[in-house]
C-alpha cells in the first residue's frame, strides 16, 4: 500500500487508536472528579501543545489567519462536538464505562453520512441502510438482554448513560460535519485551536453560571486525575482530533468516520488489561457486527 496516498485513511485509524486510550484515561479521570472537571481541564493541556506544534510547523501560534467563515464554521463545530458532544460522552463514560459508550458511539457515521448527504452533497451507497441496520443490530446485541423467566428483552445498562452515549455520538457526528465545511485546505492544528477556544468559552459560561468553580479547584489537588485528564488530552484532543482533521482534509466526511468508529473492538484488550473489565463473547460480536455495519456503510 503506497502510505501517502492514503494518508487521510491512516491518520483516521491512528485517531481510532487514540481514542481507545484516552476514552479510558477520561473515564479514570471522571469517575474521581466528575465529567465536566474532565471537559474543562483537558483544554488547558491540549491548547498549548497545539500552539507549541503549530508555531514549529506554521510559524504562527495561534490561528491568526483564519478566515471569517472559518472562524464561524468551526466555532460552531467546537461548540458542537467538544462541548455539547463531549459533555454527553463523557459522562456517559462514568455511567456505564468507556467500551459501551465508544460501541454506541458508533452511530455516528450512519449520522455523519446523513448529514454529509444533505450538507455536503456525499454519496450513500445502495448498501448504506443495511450497514445501517447492522450497526443497530450490533448495539442491540451488547445493551439488550432477554430475560427468560419474564419473557421480556431490556436494557442490560442504565437507560441515562446509553441516552447520553448516543447524544455523544450525535455531537461528535454534527461536529466532524462543521469541521469539513469551515476547515477546507486550513491548517488542522489551527482549526483544533479555533474549536478549542469556542469550547473555553462555552466551558467558562457554564461552570460560572452553575457555580462549579469550587469542583475546578478540587479537582486540581486530585494527581490521579489530573494525570490521567493530561495524558486523555494528549491523546484527545492533541492528537486524536488532529489526526481526524487531518484525515477529513484528505478524504470524505463518512470514511473518515468509519475509520475512526472501529474503536469499540480496539478497545476491547486494553477495556480487559488496564479496566479488568469481564468482556463477554456476545459483546465482543456485537462489537464486531456494528463495525462491519459501518464498513459496509461507507464501501
Amino acid at each position: 500500500m503506497n502510505a501517502a496516498a492514503h494518508i487521510g485513511e491512516l491518520a483516521a485509524l491512528t485517531a481510532a487508536f487514540c481514542w481507545c486510550l484516552n476514552s479510558i484515561a477520561f473515564e479514570t479521570a471522571g469517575r474521581r472528579v466528575g465529567s465536566l472537571a474532565v471537559t474543562y481541564l483537558r483544554i488547558f493541556v491540549a491548547f498549548p501543545l497545539l500552539a507549541l506544534s503549530a508555531w514549529l510547523s506554521r510559524g504562527l501560534p495561534l490561528p491568526t489567519d483564519a478566515a471569517p467563515e472559518a472562524w464561524f464554521w468551526l466555532t460552531i463545530s467546537g461548540l458542537v462536538g467538544f462541548v455539547f458532544g463531549d459533555i454527553f460522552l463523557f459522562q456517559a463514560y462514568v455511567e456505564i464505562g468507556a467500551r459501551i459508550s465508544l460501541l454506541i458511539k458508533s452511530m455516528g457515521p450512519p449520522i455523519t453520512a446523513l448529514v454529509s448527504y444533505i450538507v455536503l452533497g456525499e454519496r450513500i451507497p445502495p448498501s448504506g441502510l443495511f450497514g445501517i441496520f447492522l450497526v443497530m443490530l450490533g448495539i442491540s446485541i451488547v445493551i439488550l438482554s432477554r430475560n427468560p423467566e419474564e419473557k421480556k428483552v431490556k436494557l442490560n445498562r442504565p437507560l441515562r448513560g446509553v441516552v447520553f452515549a448516543f447524544l455523544g455520538a450525535l455531537g461528535d457526528a454534527l461536529g466532524m460535519v462543521f469541521s469539513k465545511l469551515g476547515m477546507g485546505s486550513y491548517n488542522p492544528l489551527a482549526a483544533t485551536q479555533i474549536r478549542l477556544l469556542a469550547a473555553f468559552a462555552a466551558f467558562t459560561l457554564i461552570i460560572t453560571f452553575r457555580r462549579k468553580w469550587p469542583e475546578m479547584a478540587a479537582a486540581l489537588k486530585d494527581r490521579k486525575a489530573l494525570g490521567c485528564i493530561s495524558l486523555g488530552a494528549v491523546l484527545g484532543p492533541f492528537v486524536g482530533v488532529s489526526a481526524v482533521l487531518i484525515a477529513l482534509q484528505r478524504t470524505q466526511a463518512g470514511i473518515v468516520s468509519s475509520l475512526t468508529s472501529i474503536s469499540p473492538v480496539l478497545i476491547i484488550p486494553f477495556a480487559v488489561l488496564i479496566a479488568k473489565e469481564k468482556v463477554l463473547p456476545k459483546e465482543v460480536m456485537g462489537a464486531l457486527v456494528s463495525i462491519a455495519g459501518v464498513f459496509l456503510l461507507f464501501l
